[in-house]
């Protein structure tokens, strides 16, 4: 885990051009995307709850939800912006690209406009015809490999629609899947994980660029919609993300590595087909409307069960990462072999739903308090023992972005530059400091923070290398003191949740990659720090009062380090 927190990365410009050229290259060159496209979700949204209530983007309360309020749904909006801005940017866009980010941008102009009119079923899927449709016909992204056709190919005639269905099926697969709090989100995150994971270990850049920015996109948006959620992804997300995971599944299945099994979507795709298909059999069994919303989604009976809606999310969330586990590790299996596998794992779910449900189990509806509620409780009495873990996350974020900029051994003209102008503007936003420049704040906090970490990362001095346990005891005791904050902000609130399993889960799956060596580790110690100081930040700023305090200052002195010792080593 040293290792993980401490070494170096390689230089930002050659993993541009790797990503430019499209084959292959540096590994920074997909955590890129992943960076840009968290800092611009994190970004966006806020802006959306503020105009969600203009453009009628509430999700309002109704028989078939499980919320109690108004809630607005533009989650999705910092998602698609936030995945697909970087893969503009970063990316060569060819006809394939291009009939993608076609397909996604109606997918989402409908999604939106549903999200804000309820646009209807038929309405909703006249525009995923014509996303996919495009994406097949024009970008020739179809199935032509199929399960148990010992690798016999299937004419255009025939893959070309089936591949339609297929992805429409998926986008109304994550679409009816966005039920409660993170659900969709977490298993979509899963699902692109896995997909990215095999398509990196085939050289499939422009897959793994496609699922790293769009993961980027999600863990910004999940910020806001952990159990208890603010916002909902709206079907602007939930088609968004369904289609993106259909188009990787069959790219990376079909083109990236046609030698794995043709059935692996199964597994990668997970949980969401399977509910699906066996809703809308339900549906034509009872004699009702396949396509009118109901409550009988596995997460809709986890609840009759008697299952907490956190437990509910955890409980899809396991079943859904133990398939993409499988798929990871059983990538060139037998069809048959992936198939009954999927078909077990799935069957095992609904036969205990089915089980549970004619004997009448229901699960315990209050839990016995434990110790260390008792303990937290007590805690919460005490305003200062309160303000310790905010205090550690607001002096140890400021002291590492002055100690970190000002230990870089070097600093690259590019960002030189870039502080001047970023720390040209802060001053602007701290000196005006109205209601119209609150939010650019978080995104000089982003880039700032993404810059130190680089630049501390990559140019560090030797005298530093024997200080790998303070860099691990530093990190942790952040996290703990972010996840102290959050909790005993509200002790009602303090239990695991969803977002708390799904982070478990990562941190495990890349654990494991490393000691393997399947994945960089100084790649992913970059990705690591940011994140964590990314949810860090976000608790300073939802603390502070105060527009100029130590925090803003230490941002200051951070991009003014980084510019003048910047301009001192490249231009004098």
């Amino acid at each position: 885990m040293y290792e993980l927190l401490q070494e170096p990365i390689i230089d930002l410009q050659l993993a541009t051009e790797a990503v430019s050229t499209g084959n292959g290259g540096s590994p920074l060159a997909y955590i890129l995307p992943l960076i840009a496209a968290l800092i611009l979700s994190m970004v966006v949204i806020p802006i959306m709850v503020r105009l969600a209530p203009r453009f009628g983007m509430i999700d309002k309360p109704d028989p078939r939800k499980v919320h109690a309020a108004p809630i607005p749904r533009v989650g999705g909006v910092g998602i698609f912006f936030g995945a697909l801005v970087p893969l503009v940017l970063l990316m060569s866009v060819d006809q394939r690209l291009a009939a993608y980010l076609f397909g996604a941008l109606v997918l989402f102009a409908f999604g939106v406009m549903d999200d804000s009119k309820e646009l209807g079923h038929y309405v909703k899927f006249i525009g995923q015809f014509i996303a996919v449709i495009a994406v097949v016909y024009y970008g020739n992204v179809y199935i032509s490999l199929l399960p148990l056709m010992g690798g016999e190919t299937v004419s255009e005639i025939v893959g070309k629609p089936f591949t339609v269905i297929a992805i429409v099926g998926m986008i109304n697969a994550i679409n009816h899947s966005d039920g409660l709090d993170g659900l969709a989100g977490g298993e979509s995150l899963l699902s692109l994980g896995g997909i990215a994971y095999l398509a990196w270990l085939a050289d499939g850049t422009p897959a793994v660029m496609i699922a790293m920015a769009t993961a980027g996109g999600l863990l910004g948006f999940m910020r806001y919609n952990t159990y208890p959620a603010r916002i909902f992804m709206g079907d602007g997300g939930s088609q968004f993300l369904g289609y993106t995971l259909g188009v990787l599944a069959v790219v990376l299945t079909q083109e990236v590595n046609p030698a794995l099994s043709p059935a692996l979507p199964l597994l990668l795709l997970g949980l969401p087909i399977a509910d699906i298909l066996a809703v809308l059999a339900q549906r034509i069994y009872h004699k009702m409307n396949w396509f009118r919303a109901s409550k009988n989604h596995i997460h809709h009976r986890l609840l009759e069960l008697g299952f907490h809606h956190y437990e509910s999310v955890i409980v899809v969330y396991s079943v859904q990462a133990l398939l993409v586990l499988c798929a990871v590790n059983m990538p060139y299996a037998s069809d048959a072999a992936v198939m009954f596998l999927y078909l077990m794992v799935v069957s095992a779910v609904f036969v205990f739903l089915l089980f549970a449900e004619r004997r009448g189990w229901r699960m315990r509806a209050e839990v016995e308090e434990n110790i260390l509620d008792e303990v937290i409780k007590s805690a919460t009495r005490s305003r200062g023992l309160l303000a310790i873990p905010i205090n550690v996350v607001f002096y140890g974020i400021s002291a590492f972005l002055v100690a970190g900029a000002s230990f870089s051994t070097t600093i690259p003209v590019d960002f030189t530059i870039a502080a001047i102008g970023l720390l040209m503007l802060l001053v602007l936003r701290l000196v005006l400091g109205s209601r119209v420049w609150y939010l650019p704040l978080r995104l000089f906090t982003y880039v700032t923070v993404a810059f130190v970490v680089y630049l501390f990362n990559t140019y560090q001095p030797a005298q530093l290398s024997g200080f790998d346990p303070i860099t691990y005891v530093f990190f942790g005791a952040i996290v703990l003191s972010i996840a102290l904050s959050i909790r005993l902000k509200d002790v009602g609130d303090f239990k695991v949740t969803p977002m708390d399993f799904l982070v478990a889960l990562v941190v495990i799956c890349v654990a494991v990659l490393i000691r393997h060596g399947a994945v960089d580790s100084g790649i992913m110690a970059i990705a690591l720090k940011t994140v964590i100081l990314f949810y860090g930040c976000e608790v300073v700023l939802n603390w502070m009062e105060a527009r100029v305090n130590l925090f803003t200052v230490s941002i200051l002195v951070a991009l003014l380090i980084i510019g003048v010792r910047g301009a001192m080593i490249n231009f004098l």
